[in-house]
């Protein structure tokens, strides 16, 4: 009996599996698949104490972008353009000129004039944690 409900379980499992391994997403009225963003803003980390960025454009033919960050009020900081497929490039924020400004980073490309805005808030926490352990 236990073979029985061991070798009906495997069935069950291998069965699950093949039917989510060969599934297709299908959207109602026919819709297609949204397409995923291929441009990507991250944070790195710091160095010297000051946030570093990465922004990865991921494009398969070549493209102009137009990058853009501004402070909370509008005012421009920083402007560049960039041109190229797949470019990568890096920032590093001076803290000590824009404090702790909400910073909005517009990229904009221009074969399609489609832009993306991202919003970096820095955030500062104190976190004071206290662990009780058993010894003995």
């Amino acid at each position: 009996m236990k073979n029985i409900i061991k070798n009906l379980s495997l069935s069950l499992v291998a069965l699950v599996a093949f039917t989510l391994a060969f599934s297709n997403t299908t959207l109602a009225n026919g819709e297609k698949v949204p397409v995923t963003s291929s441009i990507e803003l991250k944070f790195l980390g710091n160095y010297d104490n000051q946030p570093v960025f990465q922004l990865n454009l991921k494009n398969a033919e070549e493209d102009e972008f137009a990058i853009t960050f501004r402070d909370e009020y509008g005012n421009i900081l920083y402007s560049s353009k960039v041109k190229g497929s797949n470019v990568s490039k890096k920032f590093m924020l001076n803290i000590e000129e824009i404090g702790d400004s909400v910073l909005n980073v517009e990229v904009r490309s221009k074969k399609n004039d489609k832009a993306e805005v991202y919003q970096i808030n820095r955030n500062r926490s104190y976190v004071e944690e206290t662990v009780v352990n058993k010894v003995k």
